[in-house]
């Protein structure tokens, strides 16, 4: 298949999870025989941070201004299996017009971000990379989040064919190293700041650093405000590139995973860092969500804290206990949440809106 991409960037990792997906997602596709183009507007911010200038396995096409790409966007689509825009895609409309006005045999949308979408609908507000048609006219709309998601882009948006494509994890990028002293705790979170992770970050992160003093914990990521609520055991890096992502879960003896207050509402969207540290084979601590079991057993695979008291205790844990789940979790990654398995999973997913285009998926 040649597929042709509109999405937010591959370029730069800083502030977001679209680029570590989409680079394990096509590097697997790339293995598998197909081919990607990638359209990325560059913008001043992800330029000012980005840390991948070529993509290998995909033809990376930046541009300034969508006028300037638009008629060679459209010769690329000509011979199209596969026309997708993306969810934060800067010119999301302009780009699903193109698509759908084109002669791509499938036309996709692909919402990674699908809670905040539909909250921003159930507000009352505009979606800006959605066009006021909604959803209805796409061969087959892609949902980062499973579950109750699934029934409401039909609901809200008039999506037809719905199908959730999980996150998943590259394990030739993000696999077992040595510690790196810099990098060394007994507690680790890695993600960008956001204000709604902060209630259950300070429950399962901040207070219990309070609580074991003699324990160091570290936080990586950007967009920290001055005002966080830091402590003399909570140290920070700013910014951790995927490069180094494997090195910053294998320096800690847990890792804690937080979940983004609209992904765990609407349940069934498992962060890409649940993943990428179940295949460092590093123990992960994590709040609840509808269908965290979908993905991985909890107390075998996953430990789960509610509060304050939960977190403490798995951080206490005896460490051959702790060495048998992360095991277990990295076993199941491997098997079930790659990038090459959810690559495979796409094309069978485009494979079968191509041949049933009004089916609807489960």
């Amino acid at each position: 298949m040649k597929l042709v991409l509109f999405g937010l960037t591959i370029s730069s990792s800083w502030g977001n999870g679209h680029a570590t997906l989409w680079r394990g997602l096509i590097r697997a596709l790339s293995r598998q025989g197909h081919s990607v183009v990638f359209f990325e507007k560059d913008v001043p911010y992800y330029a000012q941070h980005r840390d991948l200038h070529t993509m290998p396995g995909a033809n990376l096409r930046f541009y300034s201004d969508w006028t300037e790409i638009a008629e060679i966007a459209a010769r690329e689509l000509s011979d199209a299996d596969v026309g997708m825009v993306t969810s934060y895609c800067p010119d999301g409309v302009s780009a699903s017009e193109l698509v759908l006005g084109s002669n791509a045999a499938l036309r996709v949308f692909y919402d990674l971000d699908t809670p905040v979408t539909l909250n921003h609908l159930q507000a009352g507000e505009s979606v800006a990379y959605i066009g006021p048609r909604g959803l209805g006219d796409f061969d087959l709309v892609l949902s980062y989040t499973g579950g109750r998601a699934l029934d409401m882009l039909r609901s809200e948006l008039g999506a037809r064919n719905v199908a959730p494509l999980y996150g998943s994890v590259d394990p030739d990028e993000h696999r077992p190293v040595a510690p790196v002293p810099n990098f060394e705790c007994h507690c680790s979170y890695l993600g960008t700041y956001a204000a709604d992770r902060q209630q259950a970050l300070e429950e399962l992160f901040i207070e219990p650093a309070r609580r074991l003093p003699g324990k160091k914990f570290l936080i990586g990521g950007a967009m920290y405000p001055d005002r966080f609520p830091w402590a003399d055991n909570i140290y920070f890096v700013r910014h951790v590139p995927p490069s180094e992502h494997s090195a910053f879960y294998c320096s800690s003896t847990l890792t804690l995973n937080v979940t983004r207050g609209a992904m765990a509402k609407l349940g069934y969207c498992p962060s890409g860092r649940l993943f990428e540290a179940a295949a460092c084979g590093v123990p992960i601590l994590s709040d609840y969500w509808e269908g965290l079991e979908h993905f991985f057993t909890p107390g075998k695979q996953i430990l789960v804290a509610h509060d304050c008291a939960g977190s403490v205790a798995a951080l206490c844990l005896d460490k051959a206990e702790l060495r048998k789940i992360a095991a277990s979790a990295r076993e199941r990654t491997l098997s079930e949440h790659t990038a090459s398995r959810r690559a495979a999973e796409l094309v069978r997913l485009l494979e079968g809106a191509a041949s049933k285009p009004t089916m609807e998926f489960a």
